[in-house]
């Protein structure tokens, strides 16, 4: 654990009259125990933590009361929410795509393409999408037991408008919604404008920070996840390891709100869809279990939250 945590934890040691270092637990130097992790916690009156909560941000008082997450892991997720194509900037057709992650072991994988604003990704038109519609319809009919979702990532222009109308949207199974230019016009105000249309699921890669590359645009994050809250719109914890967008602090700030977190991979490529436990590994950090996790839902569940947010909104027009 971290530096912080371990201190914490010597420190309760030593209020029981217990040292604790790298050969196990001691009384009047006589070691009490030390053969695994589980003993040395419990030792102390401490159910065991999972090394990625050993950050001193509450995870020992929780420990003390046996109120510790039951943190996510791979088999808790059911499906990739964003991942390309070859309609787009992708490098894998579509039935490539979702013949992998069958092999993962996931019930559904949602092809989310770029759209036209992005033209430098060979975004897709309106009648692009309305042929991929109709190819992912076909490959359905021929699987059982997966599905294959409609999507896009449709690009938040810099007035907050989105690159496609709502006819097209409310037609698709999800829609991620992201920012790829004009990073310094008011993107808190764009995405904020961007969760209030009730066809937007997901806002991705919500800070576009690209790590050791670009820094994340200025952005008002408390402003960002009240607003999620308040929509139920879910927000991105992207496994790209160049992205890991959301942090692991902040996926817990918005988790802590109520706000739904996706782990999606972003992936390009066949390959990309292993680094999934990169996002998994960053969500144990937020201390995430399955129920905080979208696409942990089974496919009958995530149609049913889709359906009950657009149903909302319509009811309140």
């Amino acid at each position: 654990g971290s530096q912080a945590h371990n201190i914490k934890l010597r420190g309760l040691a030593k209020r029981k009259s217990l040292k604790i270092n790298e050969y196990g637990v001691f009384k009047n130097e006589k070691k009490v125990c030390g053969a695994n992790e589980e003993e040395i916690y419990k030792s102390l009156g401490l159910s065991w933590i999972a090394p990625e909560m050993r950050e001193d941000r509450g995870e020992l008082e929780l420990a003390m009361e046996n109120k510790l997450p039951d943190l996510i892991d791979q088999n808790d997720i059911k499906g990739d929410l964003h991942v390309h194509s070859k309609y787009s900037d992708g490098h894998a057709s579509i039935a490539e795509m979702a013949e992998a992650a069958q092999k993962l072991g996931y019930a559904y994988l949602a092809i989310c393409d770029h759209s036209k604003a992005a033209y430098y990704a060979d975004g897709v038109n309106e009648e692009q999408l309305l042929e991929q519609g109709k190819e992912i319809d076909t490959l359905n009919d021929k699987i059982n037991g997966f599905k294959i979702l409609k999507g896009i990532e449709v690009d938040i222009l810099p007035d907050g408008s989105l690159d496609f109308s709502d006819e097209i949207l409310k037609q698709l199974d999800i829609v991620a919604a992201s920012i790829h230019s004009a990073f310094k016009q008011s993107p808190t105000n764009r995405i904020i404008k961007a969760m209030e249309n009730p066809y937007v699921d997901i806002i991705a890669h919500p800070t576009s920070r690209l790590i050791n590359i670009r820094e994340a645009y200025e952005i008002d994050l408390n402003r960002i996840f009240e607003k999620a809250a308040e929509t139920g719109t879910a927000l991105e914890l992207n496994s790209h390891p160049d992205r890991l967008d959301l942090s692991d602090r902040n996926t817990k700030r918005a988790s802590d709100l109520g706000v739904k977190i996706a782990i999606n991979t972003d992936s390009h490529r066949i390959k990309h869809l292993k680094n999934m436990k990169y996002g998994i590994g960053t969500a144990r950090r937020a201390w995430l279990n399955k129920n905080n996790v979208l696409n942990c839902f089974s496919y009958k569940d995530l149609f049913e939250w889709r359906n009950t947010r657009i149903k909302k909104y319509e009811k309140n027009q």
